[in-house]
């Protein structure tokens, strides 16, 4: 098993502002993409819709201002059973945001790929709660056809 890891700050007080971005639905669309429904309770799926596919993640824990955790449970093969997990917390004057895609079979291209946009897309939470505006898709930085 493999996994994709990324560590950002976010210049905020406190992490409550990041912790909402990671567990609303306006949230969510505000940072990754616009095409977000679902239920953000634990238990619940959250559905996320791109140009060329999408990803159902079920809510698997939820710690305010601390922990977000969801597993993937429809999209391309070489996500379902993944997990997402991000862990906040507070350093100074920044949230620090550590990212993890854990339990990628093999590091096949896609991984590549999606370590890139994963990438990209955390930049746009940290401009979102910094600024209020994030680049979502279909707004992201397109690298690829497979966006």
């Amino acid at each position: 098993m493999v996994d994709i890891l990324h560590r950002i700050g976010v210049r905020t007080p406190d992490p409550t502002t990041a912790y909402e971005a990671l567990t609303t639905v306006d949230g969510l669309a505000g940072w990754w993409t616009d095409d977000t429904t679902g239920s953000p309770e634990v238990g619940g799926v959250l559905e996320f819709r791109f140009p060329p596919g999408g990803f159902d993640m079920e809510v698997v824990e939820l710690r305010p201002s601390e922990r977000v955790v969801w597993r993937v449970v429809d999209g391309p093969p070489e996500w379902v059973g993944t997990t997402v997990e991000w862990d906040l917390r507070q350093d100074g004057d920044w949230t620090i945001v550590l990212f993890a895609h854990r339990g990628w079979r093999e590091p096949v291209e896609f991984m590549h790929h999606c370590g890139t946009k994963w990438g990209s897309y955390l930049l746009s939470l940290k401009s979102l709660v910094e600024t209020g505006e994030g680049a979502p898709s279909p707004r992201d930085v397109r690298i690829s056809d497979w966006h």
